[in-house]
């Protein structure tokens, strides 16, 4: 929105314009006789309304539509005044072509989130998070604030920050809070959804697996999204060793995928449920899995590509005949997380070789003589 800090005939006479008005239209809308407009057409910058017009001036530009202010900038470009840089007026909040350009970015940090292509993902986002504060927009303007900070969020959480003032749970509760103003339930039970995915990622099992629960039967998400919840049930209960019941949920939801027609999740969820086999000791059964899973992968974005050869390398360690392989591949997967920054993933194949190594007692050489 624009707004004037001191009017003169021409801001008036643009206003005028703006909504397309005649002189004695426009006289009558705000209550002032026709040869006062008219005088405002003419002298232009040369005349200033009295202080009380000013005010009633100001009441019918607020009350302006996005289309009316639009057209107002564009007159007072045309007369020669810089809505920018003029000293009488300014621009308050994004214009009806910036909520345009700020759609079509989102879109694409959607699209280099999904590469992680982190910089670049975050140049686009920082550019309008920066530029407005939330407090001087509209509704659609904060909605798309909210996008944006959800979608830092996920940034975040990809790349490991689940904790801190800079981290994902802070954007996700900051972007929950401008939904919870604009009441948007959908929107609130996803933040809720990814919140819980930042509770699993700091070890917080069972708290995840609680919300993960209550958010498989909440209405207010997609039936995909109470599948995945429901997957992710299972995910936080693997991770606690709890993995027959973790394999039970998992089939259930892997069978939903396939109702719904996901195959990513579809994949995702025999990934997941491999590793919950691998902790039951069903190896073979988890190899079936992974090799299934890896087979059917629908993107070859790095976060995938990581987060499969970690799991196959995971089952690989668990039988004494393949740890070599699984050191090997635990080893690629490593570089390729630090490669893409993925500090996650990272810490998580590190925790894993750590343990392995802990495990392995390789034999000493033997002393002539001994037994």
């Amino acid at each position: 929105m624009t707004t004037v800090h001191e009017w003169t005939g021409l801001e008036a006479h643009a206003l005028r314009l703006a909504l397309r008005m005649s002189v004695r239209a426009f006289a009558q809308h705000l209550g002032v006789a026709p040869r006062t407009v008219a005088k405002w057409d003419h002298l232009g910058t040369a005349t200033r309304p009295r202080p009380d017009t000013q005010a009633i001036l100001d009441t019918a530009l607020a009350r302006g539509d996005s289309a009316t202010h639009l057209r107002f900038e564009t007159v007072l470009l045309e007369l020669g005044q810089d809505v920018d840089h003029g000293l009488r007026v300014t621009r308050v909040g994004p214009r009806a072509w910036d909520y345009e350009t700020w759609t079509d970015d989102l879109d694409r940090a959607v699209v280099a989130l999904s590469r992680q292509s982190f910089s670049y993902a975050a140049d686009l986002l920082n550019r309008w998070l920066t530029r407005y504060d939330p407090h001087a927009l509209d509704d659609k303007g904060l909605y798309l604030f909210a996008r944006s900070t959800t979608l830092l969020g996920d940034l975040q959480r990809d790349q490991g920050a689940v904790a801190g003032p800079l981290s994902a749970r802070r954007s996700y509760l900051n972007a929950r809070s401008i939904y919870s103003q604009l009441d948007i339930p959908r929107r609130l039970a996803q933040l809720d959804l990814s919140l819980a995915v930042v509770a699993e990622m700091s070890g917080l099992l069972d708290e995840a697996a609680k919300e993960y629960e209550a958010l498989a039967v909440d209405d207010r998400l997609s039936p995909r999204d109470r599948t995945r919840a429901r997957l992710w049930v299972g995910t936080a209960l693997s991770k606690n060793d709890k993995n027959d019941y973790a394999a039970r949920l998992m089939t259930t939801a892997i069978r939903e995928f396939e109702s719904l027609g996901e195959p990513e999740d579809w994949s995702v969820a025999h990934q997941k449920l491999a590793l919950a086999h691998r902790g039951a000791g069903n190896l073979s059964e988890a190899l079936r899995l992974i090799d299934l899973a890896r087979a059917t992968a629908v993107t070859d974005a790095p976060m995938q590509r990581v987060r499969l050869e970690t799991a196959y390398g995971h089952i690989l360690l668990s039988d004494r005949a393949t740890v070599d392989d699984g050191l090997v591949i635990l080893d690629r997967a490593a570089r390729e997380a630090a490669q893409h920054g993925l500090a996650h993933q990272l810490r998580s194949i590190e925790g894993i070789q750590r343990t392995i190594q802990g495990e392995i007692r390789f034999p000493l050489p033997r002393r002539p003589g001994s037994n």
